[in-house]
């Protein structure tokens, strides 16, 4: 008899895992990615409401004819396009003040940095009495309204009752009379009221350097300023950018000092600077359409210079 061998069916095959719904990507402490931005909701909405809505704003009436008789409804709105920026860019005069404002910025982006860095090296040295006397001066300074500090330094260096002709010698010399002597003047008023910032957050960034790294460097035998040079600012260059950064805005962007210390701008407008010249054209000469203009052209030199000086230090290797 033949035999029959039976065989076994082969087992089904297993059903492949069913596929988990994706989850969203969390962080090394467990949080989902869009956490922080919660967190940062409400502040956005709050810059959204004072910071988006104006620039739009801005933007959308630099390219209309709007001046008194359209405020006033006498008569109708148009569109302009680039209009404005065309008038505005053919002035010789902007030119002029445009030229005259990136120059006073730089200059007193420099003299504040220069101060604010030397100041914030010296608190490191003094003791603990006079840096608190130092720390003190320099918040009352940082402190005083514009208009308050335009006014006394103009007391100080008038031509009649300043003491500061009388000390020099100076006689009846007038500072804001001449152009290059009253942008002087503004300066050294700019640099007295914005060096504080930079002293206190410099001074801040300093103590958080390593005291280990700066004794090597002195062990070494360089000197304070080679220290300074290439060992206390590469590790400050973060901070640093924030107060170069800030410093180009508050300084490009200067309007109570001139306005007060000048007169308004100065004989025949030579101290002129563009937020001083785009109020006079949108409130002085109701032409409100070339102030927005002259609005929409500072916010884009700050945003190009801002980002340019970022992406030089992304280039370096610093993370911001």
């Amino acid at each position: 008899m033949n035999r029959v061998t039976l065989t076994a069916p082969a087992p089904p095959a297993p059903a492949p895992p069913a596929k988990r719904p994706a989850r969203r990507p969390r962080s090394r402490t467990g949080t989902s990615a869009w956490t922080p931005w919660l967190y940062l909701l409400p502040a956005l909405a709050v810059l959204g409401a004072l910071l988006v809505y104006p620039v739009y704003q801005l933007g959308l009436i630099s390219f209309l004819e709007y001046t008194q008789a359209q405020v006033s409804g006498g008569a109708p709105t148009s569109f302009q396009g680039l209009g404005n920026y065309t008038a505005l860019f053919a002035d010789p005069q902007f030119r002029q003040v445009l030229l005259a404002t990136v120059v006073f910025a730089a200059a007193c982006v420099a003299g504040t940095l220069a101060v604010g860095c030397a100041l914030a090296v010296l608190l490191t040295r003094v003791r603990a009495l006079p840096r608190l006397a130092l720390m003190l001066a320099a918040l009352g300074a940082w402190a005083t309204p514009a208009v308050t500090g335009s006014t006394v330094w103009v007391f100080l260096f008038d031509a009649d009752f300043g003491p500061v002709n009388r000390l020099l010698g100076l006689g009846d010399f007038s500072w804001t009379y001449g152009r290059y002597s009253a942008f002087a003047l503004v300066l050294l008023e700019v640099v007295w009221c914005s060096f504080p910032f930079v002293m206190v957050t410099v001074y801040a960034g300093i103590r958080a350097v390593p005291t280990e790294v700066l004794e090597a460097a002195a062990l070494d035998g360089a000197s304070q300023w080679r220290i300074w040079r290439t060992v206390t600012a590469p590790l400050l260059r973060p901070i640093l950018a924030v107060v170069t950064i800030q410093s180009v805005i508050w300084d490009f962007k200067v309007f109570t000092q001139i306005y007060v210390m000048t007169g308004g701008g100065g004989i025949a407008g030579q101290n002129l600077v563009l937020n001083v010249y785009a109020y006079q054209q949108a409130f002085s000469s109701s032409r409100y359409s070339l102030g927005a203009a002259i609005g929409v052209v500072m916010l884009l030199i700050l945003l190009a210079v801002t980002l340019v000086y970022l992406r030089l230090l992304r280039r370096q290797g610093e993370d911001l």
